[in-house]
């Protein structure tokens, strides 16, 4: 039964943005299945479920995959690390806080593979509080930090 339970469950969320443990309940019982609360909350642990952004703006129930705890830990270092975002024609520039840099820069590399702010940024050279981000035009760099600042 568990197993049938939990295969309901990712169904459900592949299928319906749920982003409640009372939802999901709810829709277990209306498709059969004698839950409690608990028991829906021990099988979103066991099936390593995360919270993800839906289409909406809001959250929904997701499998975590390796590409999920990635982002999520690249968006907090870069949220942490950096104090503001520049650009002077084709250069952008990242302020860090001190020795944040290189870190920075490497989740600029992630955003690049999981194209987060496009593919705009050709390369980046980090020191201890400033990264220069090389991109081929100044629409280039206009558009690479408005994604940047979205991520902020």
């Amino acid at each position: 039964m568990k197993v049938k339970r939990q295969m309901k469950i990712i169904e459900l969320i592949k299928n319906i943005d749920i982003d409640k443990q009372e939802d999901l309940t709810k829709l277990l019982i209306e498709a059969g299945f004698n839950v409690t609360q608990a028991t829906v909350s021990r099988d979103i642990r066991e099936l390593r479920l995360t919270k993800a952004p839906n289409a909406n703006g809001g959250q929904k129930y997701a499998p975590m995959t390796h590409e999920t705890q990635l982002s999520e830990r690249v968006l907090r270092v870069f949220n942490d690390g950096v104090l503001s975002v520049d650009y002077a024609q084709n250069l952008i520039i990242i302020k860090t806080l001190s020795g944040m840099a290189m870190a920075v820069a490497a989740c600029l590399d992630e955003f690049n593979k999981f194209e987060l702010i496009g593919t705009e940024i050709m390369g980046t050279i980090a020191g201890d509080d400033c990264i220069f981000c090389a991109v081929k035009t100044e629409e280039h760099a206009i558009a690479a930090i408005g994604k940047m600042k979205e991520l902020l």
